[in-house]
């Protein structure tokens, strides 16, 4: 009997991430957030940037990392219980204006008010829930803790999609220059790369237009329409609500 097809991505959290990381999560049926993998500093685990009419800020959550040098991303600790207050307030200042705020603009403030979990992992995955459900992505989060593998690299990778039931494995392009794609082939299960290039321009607030900036940017510039800049939707004519 044919296996039923499943496509999982596998990556690690991240903080309010740009549109592309949620259009990998809205090409898969699970999308697996591999954060039992070190903790890297100055990356996107813990920040990411928005548009200000002073140019590009960082929003950065700050999480305890002295003496920590090996600990895990599911392992990481916030320190500060005010910082969403902060980023909050400096989405607000700087996105107020845009012109689709008052579409978006409540949930996102709702979702900073709810951020109460004192680890990363779980703020992250707040946040993911969240703005998926804004977009109608309706994609099953889990952690790979969930499921009970070994391995490093290619192995863990592969164990964790046959755990999961995978028959595809959808990753970013920059895995090409690690993964062992023929073990994917020899275990059966089609490994292929997700392709960030030709997204749609749309009228940020804070000219020169940037893409690689967080999801919020995107949310309080089209409002409804989101899901038109996005590449992976079905309906992607189609505005949210329509």
């Amino acid at each position: 009997m044919r296996a039923v097809d499943k496509t999982v991505a596998i990556v690690q959290s991240c903080y309010v991430p740009w549109k592309g990381y949620f259009d990998l999560i809205n090409s898969v049926d699970e999308f697996i957030l591999y954060d039992d993998r070190q903790f890297t500093r100055r990356d996107w685990r813990n920040r990411n940037r928005i548009k200000t009419a002073q140019g590009n800020r960082w929003l950065t959550i700050p999480v305890k990392t002295k003496g920590l040098y090996h600990q895990r991303i599911d392992e990481t600790v916030i320190e500060d219980a005010r910082w969403h207050e902060r980023h909050s307030k400096a989405i607000v200042h700087s996105y107020a204006g845009a012109p689709c705020y008052s579409t978006h603009g409540d949930a996102l403030e709702e979702l900073y008010r709810t951020a109460g979990d004192a680890r990363l992992s779980a703020v992250n995955r707040h946040f993911l829930e969240g703005i998926c459900a804004l977009l109608g992505i309706d994609t099953a989060l889990s952690w790979s803790t969930d499921y009970d593998v070994e391995g490093a690299r290619t192995d863990r990778l592969l164990a964790l999609c046959r755990a999961a039931g995978a028959t595809e494995y959808l990753s970013g392009p920059r895995a090409r220059s690690y993964l062992d794609e023929e073990r994917f082939a020899d275990a059966g299960i089609k490994l292929t790369y997700f392709d960030y290039d030709g997204y749609p321009e749309y009228a940020q607030p804070h000219p020169p237009f940037d893409h690689a900036v967080s999801i919020v940017d995107l949310l309080v510039s089209t409002g409804a329409d989101a899901r038109r800049y996005m590449k992976r939707f079905a309906d992607a004519l189609s505005p949210l609500g329509a």
